[in-house]
C-alpha cells in the first residue's frame, strides 16, 4: 500500500493552463492587443453593458468581442447587429474557458488587428474564476438584485478582479442592498479592487467604465 502514486490531476490541470496563460499574455503584449475577461451571474447584464461600453470604446480603439456561451449565439448577434465586430465560442457544456480555449478564439477574430478583445465569459460565478484566461485584467459584474454578500459567497471570484462593476443600480430604491457592505466584502477578498457603480440599462457612469478599460489599454500598449 505504501507503493500507491497519488497524482493530483486538478492540481496539474491549473499549472499546465497557468503556463498557457502567461505564454498567451506574452504573445497579447507583442500585438499590442488588450485582452480583458468580463465574469459575472448570469442575467447581471454583461450583454447590455459591454455593448455601451463598446460603443463609446470604438471612437477611440478597434474593438471586438468573443462570447463564450455553452449554447445559443443570441448575444453575438445582439453585438454584431449594433455593429461591434463578434465571434461565439460554444464552450461544449463546459462551465468556463481556460487558456487554450481562449487561444483559440484570438485566431478567429484575428486579434492582431484589434487593440481590444474583450472575452465575454460564461455565465458562472465559480470556474471562471478557478482558470487563467490569459487576460491582462479581470473584471466582474454584480447587479444589485444578486445582494450585497456575492463577495462572501463567491471569494475567488472578487479575489482575481481588478475591477467590480455595480450593476443596475437605478433599482437600488427596491432591494434591501447595502453600498457600505458590499465595498466592505469585496476589499476583504481584494484591497486592491476598483469598484464603479453604474445602470447599464439608463447609460449611468457606462463612461467610467470606458475610461478604465481606456487607460489600462495605454498603460499596456506604452
Amino acid at each position: 500500500m505504501n507503493n500507491i502514486k497519488i497524482i493530483e490531476v486538478k492540481q496539474s490541470v491549473f499549472e499546465d493552463n497557468n503556463q498557457d496563460a502567461n505564454k498567451l499574455r506574452d504573445t497579447l503584449k507583442k500585438d499590442k492587443t488588450f485582452l480583458l475577461n468580463v465574469m459575472s451571474s448570469p442575467g447581471s447584464g454583461k450583454t447590455t453593458l459591454l455593448l455601451s461600453v463598446c460603443k463609446k470604446l470604438q471612437e477611440k480603439l478597434k474593438v471586438a468581442v468573443m462570447e463564450a456561451d455553452i449554447d445559443s449565439s443570441v448575444d453575438t448577434k445582439t453585438m454584431i447587429d449594433a455593429g461591434i465586430p463578434s465571434i461565439q465560442i460554444h464552450t461544449g457544456g463546459m462551465c468556463h474557458l481556460d487558456a487554450d480555449m481562449t487561444r483559440q478564439g484570438l485566431c478567429e477574430v484575428s486579434s492582431k488587428d484589434y487593440d481590444l478583445v474583450i472575452l465575454e465569459n460564461v455565465g458562472n460565478l465559480v470556474c471562471p474564476a478557478e482558470f487563467d484566461t490569459g487576460a491582462v485584467k479581470n473584471m466582474t459584474i454584480l447587479s444589485v438584485p444578486e445582494g450585497h454578500d456575492k463577495p462572501l459567497k463567491y471569494p475567488l471570484m472578487y479575489e482575481i478582479c481588478d475591477l467590480l462593476v455595480i450593476n443596475k443600480i437605478d433599482v437600488l430604491p427596491y432591494f434591501d442592498f447595502d453600498v457600505k457592505k458590499v465595498e466592505e466584502y469585496a476589499r476583504m477578498r481584494n484591497p486592491n479592487i476598483e469598484i464603479i457603480y453604474v445602470s447599464a440599462k439608463e447609460k449611468t457612469n457606462v463612461e467610467d467604465v470606458a475610461n478604465w478599460i481606456l487607460d489600462n489599454v495605454n498603460i499596456w500598449n506604452n
